[in-house]
């Protein structure tokens, strides 16, 4: 498979250090404080149909203060940096830290990912399956892949997918199991998998 060689290319280079480090970095920010899995759990929020670089930059801005703040300042500042969805993302971040308790209880008990993911995608708002898995993939989960139309463009033009109209739940399963077969043959996890797949597409290593 083409795709194989490429990730075995890339594996040959500085590029594996780079996503070696950004994995144990995902896991040492799950095992860090609240204020940093929460402010994980903002940047996922708002890059739902956004970019990931400008939601890097906000969250940056925002997180000294995520754990107190309004909402009205959620919003003023998503608006002063561009956010495409300021009032939605605002009211979903400010609705999250009221779960944010329940949800590290709960992250504590869960020990499937997957199980772990079907409760947030049901119990906090603005977090889909993708989102999910990247938040839970961010605090050092390994084992739910992270379906964006990135990763839709790489599959489709290595012919391993044919491209779908919309991705249901079915369909990000259906996919996510074609990638975990992949990661069985390159010997890593999904959350490496995804970061040498980014880096193919975009030829970026981000988070």
């Amino acid at each position: 498979m083409e795709i194989v060689k490429e990730i075995n290319k890339v594996k040959k280079t500085n590029i594996k250090d780079l996503i070696d480090n950004r994995v144990l970095s995902f896991e040492k920010l799950g095992k860090s404080g609240i204020k940093n899995i929460f402010s994980e759990l903002c940047f996922c929020i708002m890059t739902a149909n956004f970019n990931a670089e400008r939601s890097i930059l906000i969250q940056k801005k925002i997180e000294p203060s995520i754990l107190n703040c309004t909402c009205n300042f959620l919003t003023k500042n998503l608006k002063i940096c561009g956010h495409r969805f300021p009032n939605t993302r605002a009211k979903y971040i400010y609705e999250a830290r009221a779960k944010l308790p329940l949800l590290l209880e709960k992250l504590k008990i869960i020990r499937d990912d997957k199980e772990a993911r079907e409760w947030i995608v049901k119990n906090v708002k603005g977090l889909g399956m993708k989102e999910a898995s990247h938040f839970l993939r961010n605090i050092g989960r390994k084992n739910c892949a992270i379906i964006d139309f990135h990763i839709i463009d790489l599959l489709v033009k290595n012919k391993i997918i044919k491209r779908p109209k919309s991705i249901t739940k079915k369909i990000y399963l259906e996919i996510e199991e074609i990638l975990s077969s992949l990661a069985k043959k390159l010997k890593m996890s999904l959350a490496e998998l995804d970061l040498y797949l980014w880096y193919l597409e975009t030829g970026k290593v981000l988070k």
